[in-house]
Formats: C-alpha cells, structure tokens, sequence
C-alpha cells in the first residue's frame, strides 16, 4: 500500500470536487478549495477520522467497499477509480454498473449541432440523451430507449435496415459490458429478455462476434418521408463507456432534404 502516494491522489481529488458537484451549497465562508473532510466522509458513508488518518498518510489498507464509496464521494473517472484502488494495493473491483448519466458538455453537443441527429447510448445500449432530431429520424426514443430490445424484441416496429450487421454490433458491446459490469441488475434483465425471446441473439452470441466502433451506412425508413440512406458515425466518450451517434446524409441527396425536413418542424 502507497499510503504517502494514495494520501496526497486523496486530497488532490478532493480539492477538484465542487460542492455544486455533489448537491451541496458552495457557501461564501469556505477556506479551502473544493470539499472539506468531514463532507467526503460523509458522502463515502465512513468515519471523519478514518478518512482524515487516510489522507494523513496513517490510516489502515482501506476495503474495496470502502475504496467503491470514496471513488464515488470523489466523482472518479473508471481511469481514476482503478489507479485509486492500485494505490491502496487491493485488486479493483468491477463498477457496479455502466454509467446512464450524460456529462453536460456532452449533453451541450448535442444541442450544437443543427442539421444532425444525435443520440447518446450506454454501453448497455440505453438511449440516455438524443436531440429533437434524432426522436423525428428514429421515433418513440422515450418509451422505447433500449437499442438492443428494438433490434432483437421489436424487430416489427424498428425502422432501420441492415439489420444483419447492426446485430452483430449490439452483441459485441452487450458482451464486452457484461465482462465490465457483472454486478449490474439491469444489464443481467436485458441479456435475459434478449435470450429468452430471441434466437438470433442467442445464435450471434455464441458466435462471439469483435466489432468496433466507426463509420457505417445504413437505411431508415420513416413513416412519412420513406427510406433515407443516413450516415452513422461514433464519438466515443471512454470515461463513461458512452458512444455518441452522429446520423448525417450525404449533401444534395433526399435524404439530406429529408432531414432539412424533420429539422424545420421539431
């Protein structure tokens, strides 16, 4: 155990967390930056003077659960939870779960950028952000956020062909997510919904299939403008195992017009 190394990652961490991070009031009395000791510890749900003995550099090996709760009082990235736990000198634990929260400037890019459909997808396939664009292209993206459950489950409602390739895209995400969150309640629901009604998912995942992300076409058909070629691309966002999925057209095609279209009336 680094105590003197994780001590000083501790109060550096801490110094970083704004008190409007974490649903505190800023105040105007505070002499220190970022969060004091006694705010940590309770967020972490531990003791004021074990957490004060660990940032003093004489506290004992701390437990991976009490690891898990100060990674999350601290608003640690995946990158940072691990080297917190490598510092302490016990194995890291598995997040409980992907995050489904969208960072705000994330969220902001969405909004910046008239003219493209844009969806924000855990890596449980979640959609948990999207622009006014993308629910007029894809539709119904509040009551039915889940990918993977409309490509394998609702194959009758999905609008989008190519349905092959996009199979196998689902699959090897939800596989790499359930080796990363196998603690997580509900990525264990959708793979067993997936596995009980649907064969193909069953066939795809046995196939073990490796997919990056990247650029790909592919054809939506909407109810009132019929089928569009759109263009998809993916910006990853790895601190949260998030992908944002750009969806363009070509210029001077009808899909594009198309777009311009739905873009004029949402």
């Amino acid at each position: 155990m680094a105590r003197g190394e994780l001590a000083r990652f501790l109060r550096d961490r801490r110094e970083r967390v704004r008190p409007g991070d974490v649903g505190l009031p800023a105040g105007s009395r505070r002499r220190t930056p970022g969060l004091r000791r006694e705010e940590v510890a309770e967020l972490a749900s531990m003791s004021v003077d074990y957490y004060v003995r660990l940032e003093q550099a004489r506290g004992p090996r701390p437990s991976p659960r009490i690891l898990a709760s100060l990674a999350g009082a601290l608003r640690l990235a995946p990158a940072e939870r691990t080297h917190l736990f490598r510092l302490a000198g016990v194995p890291p634990e598995p997040p409980a779960g992907p995050p489904r929260e969208v960072r705000p400037y994330v969220a902001s890019l969405l909004r910046r950028i008239p003219g493209t459909a844009a969806v924000v997808t855990a890596a449980s396939y979640d959609v948990i952000a999207w622009n006014p664009l993308a629910e007029a292209l894809l539709g119904d993206l509040p009551t039915r956020p889940n990918l993977a459950r409309r490509c394998f489950l609702h194959r009758d409602q999905v609008m989008t062909a190519d349905h092959e390739e996009f199979g196998e895209i689902v699959v090897a995400r939800l596989r790499a997510a359930a080796d990363r969150y196998p603690r997580d309640a509900a990525l264990a629901a959708l793979l067993a919904d997936l596995r009980a009604g649907s064969a193909e998912f069953n066939k795809i995942w046995a196939t073990n299939p490796v997919r990056v992300p990247g650029h790909r076409t592919k054809t939506v058909t909407h109810p009132e403008l019929g089928r569009l070629r759109i263009n998809c691309d993916i910006l990853t966002v790895p601190d949260d195992d998030q992908q944002v999925v750009f969806m363009t057209a070509d210029p001077d095609t009808p899909a594009a017009r198309a777009l311009r279209h739905l873009a004029a009336h949402v």
